[in-house]
This record gives C-alpha cells, sequence and structure tokens, in this order.
C-alpha cells in the first residue's frame, strides 16, 4: 500500500526533472498525461481497497483517496485533450509535472505542515504558466496570481502556527493531522479558534472563493488550455480539501459553527459574485472562470452544511465539476487556435474554417 502513496509524488518529480534535463519537446509533451494516468490508477486502488494507508508523513484515508483519484481523473482530461491543441515546450511540461506532484502531496499528506508546503508549491509551479504565453495581459494574470495568491497562503500560514502554538497547551506540539484531530492534546482553544479560521481563510483565497477570487478569472483566462483546466479543474478542489483537513481540526476541539458559517458565507458570496459578474463576460475562457467560482461556491454550501449528504454531495459535485471544467477549458484553447482570438463575438463560422 506504501508504494501507492509514494508515486503520485514521486512519478511526477522524477519525470519533471528528467524533462528538465532532456530538453525534447517531442518526448516531453506526452510525459504529463502519463503522469496523470498513474495518479488516476493510484487514486483508483486506493478507493477500490477501502483502506488507511500510511507512510511516514503520507496518510490516505477514503477522503485523500477520492480527491487523489479526482486529480488523476481532470489531468488526464486537461492533459489528454490539449495534446493536439496546445503543444507548450519542455520547460513548461517540467512545470506541469511539478504541479501535480504538489497536488498529490497535498492531498496525500497528514502533516498540515507539509499540506501547507505543497499548496504553496502549486502558486509557484503555475505562475510561471499563466505567464506563458508572456503577452502584457498574460504577465499581468500571473503577477496578480503570485501577489494574491501568496497573501492567501500566508494567512493559511500564519492559522497553521497557530494551531501549532495551541497543541502546545497539551505538552505535545504537533502538525499531525490525525494527531490533531485526537481528543489528545487538548488545543488551547482561543488560539485554535484564531488558528482555524485564518487557515480557512487563506485556503479559501486558493480556492477561488469570493471574496478572494479576484485572481481567478484573469490566471484562468491566460493560462493555456490544459493549465487552465487542472488549475479550474482540480487545483481549486485541493485547496477546498485543505479546508476540510482544517475542518476536522476544528471540529475536535472547537466544534464546527466557526468553519461552517464561513464556508455558507463565502459560498453564498461566491453565487452572488458569479451570477452578477457572469452576465458581463465577452470572453468565453473568463466565463468559464466565473462559473469555477460559483461552482466552488455550490461545494462550500454542501461542506458547511454540516450534513453527511451536503458533504457527499460536495465531493460529488467536485468529480463532476473538475471532468466537465476541464474538457470544456481544453474546447475553448481550440477555439482560440481556430479563431485567433477568446472573444464569444468572434466565434463564427467554425464549420466553415474547420469542416474536419
Amino acid at each position: 500500500m506504501a508504494v501507492l502513496l509514494w508515486l503520485p509524488v514521486l512519478v511526477p518529480a522524477v519525470m519533471g526533472a528528467v524533462i528538465t534535463w532532456r530538453h525534447s519537446d517531442a518526448f516531453a509533451r506526452f510525459v504529463p498525461v502519463g503522469v496523470a494516468v498513474v495518479i488516476l490508477v493510484c487514486g483508483i486502488t486506493l478507493v477500490a481497497k477501502g483502506q488507511v494507508a500510511t507512510s511516514w508523513v503520507l496518510r490516505a484515508d477514503a477522503p485523500a483517496s477520492y480527491v487523489l483519484l479526482c486529480v488523476g481523473a481532470v489531468a488526464v482530461v486537461a492533459l489528454w485533450g490539449g495534446l493536439t491543441s496546445t503543444p507548450l515546450g519542455g520547460r513548461s511540461e517540467a512545470l506541469i509535472c511539478a504541479f501535480l506532484a504538489a497536488m498529490s502531496l497535498a492531498v496525500l499528506s497528514d502533516n498540515l505542515g507539509v499540506m501547507w508546503v505543497a499548496v504553496e508549491a502549486t502558486t509557484i509551479a503555475t505562475a510561471f504558466l499563466v505567464g506563458h504565453a508572456g503577452t502584457r495581459g498574460s504577465t499581468e494574470a500571473a503577477w496578480k496570481y503570485v501577489v494574491l495568491g501568496s497573501v492567501g497562503v500566508a494567512i493559511a500560514f500564519f492559522g497553521i502556527v497557530l494551531i501549532y502554538a495551541s497543541s502546545r497547551t497539551g505538552g505535545s506540539p504537533t502538525l499531525s493531522w490525525i494527531a490533531l484531530t485526537s481528543s489528545s492534546p487538548a488545543l488551547s482553544p482561543a488560539l485554535a479558534r484564531a488558528g482555524v479560521a485564518l487557515a480557512v481563510l487563506g485556503f479559501a483565497t486558493k480556492a477561488g472563493l469570493a471574496p478572494m477570487h479576484s485572481w481567478l478569472p484573469d490566471a484562468h483566462s491566460q493560462a493555456p488550455a490544459p493549465v487552465s483546466g487542472l488549475m479550474s479543474g482540480v487545483l481549486l478542489s485541493v485547496a477546498m480539501y485543505a479546508i476540510l483537513r482544517v475542518q476536522a481540526v476544528g471540529a475536535a476541539h472547537i466544534g464546527v459553527g466557526l468553519v461552517h458559517g464561513l464556508l455558507i458565507t463565502f459560498g453564498l458570496l461566491s453565487l452572488a459574485v458569479a451570477a452578477l459578474l457572469t452576465l458581463t463576460q465577452r470572453d468565453y475562457k473568463r466565463l468559464l472562470a466565473y462559473s469555477s467560482i460559483e461552482h466552488m461556491g455550490i461545494i462550500a454550501l454542501g461542506v458547511g452544511s454540516g450534513t453527511s449528504l451536503g458533504l457527499i454531495a460536495a465531493l460529488l459535485h467536485m468529480l463532476g465539476h473538475g471532468v466537465v471544467k476541464a474538457a470544456m477549458f481544453v474546447v475553448a484553447g481550440r477555439l482560440v487556435n481556430i479563431t485567433g482570438s477568446s472573444r464569444i463575438a468572434d466565434v463564427t463560422g467554425l464549420l466553415r474554417r474547420r469542416p474536419d
């Protein structure tokens, strides 16, 4: 079982290094698809076994196995669909491998500190991919993503530090998720409350929930289509998964009211913002990005409902949204290749332009 935990982390990391060293675009373009298949197979196997697997700082319980399956499924759709339409080049493919490794580590980590590092690593990897085109718009979007994303993860870092400090009152300071969700050690209620609130706020920024969503439309609309599919389809879900882990810590020591209240607030705000701004969009990639904000709001409401049915519905919605949104961004990338524009008004005469 331990090998199923390490393969989704090590295979993309090693293959990314191989791509960087080899500098062969013909070879590199197929590697991320193979890596995505490995992650998907590991996720399916872990879900099928239905057992908790542990290995050092890695742990796969039922939610982690399911989200890993989501990462693999969305990555296969986004990267396979982008093979024929969006060639990126060897170094960009290496960054995609690093991105997949970081997301897998975030999902499988048993340590909140390691999970935070992995989420931050996704920002570093994808920032260069957002600015891949080298245009003024893509560069501006990349910087906006870096600044706002870094602010979010910095807030989450402060929250995790406070959670760690609160565990010192029990005499056993730790960031292990299993240890923190048990009744011992007892956490300092005041520090734990502040830490959980800040961690949820920080990861909500990464999840694209309103009012911390402003980086998302620019970044997702400027990135290459496969990268947009990955970011919209699964990166946001990985950030939501981090919120689920923090919520479990809060539930064990301070109750669920605080986190549920925050998630319901963020969810309703996300639905309102997406509904209003979607109507004004003239760019179909930005339209898809605002759609992702809406869907993350729906997932937040499901998690914030505090019911088992709501959580199951949110997790199912996570997979459905991820796969469909990845496919839609792949189609959007092909439309850009055909029309040379991402404006909705320019999508005309497709049968004449590409009769095949």
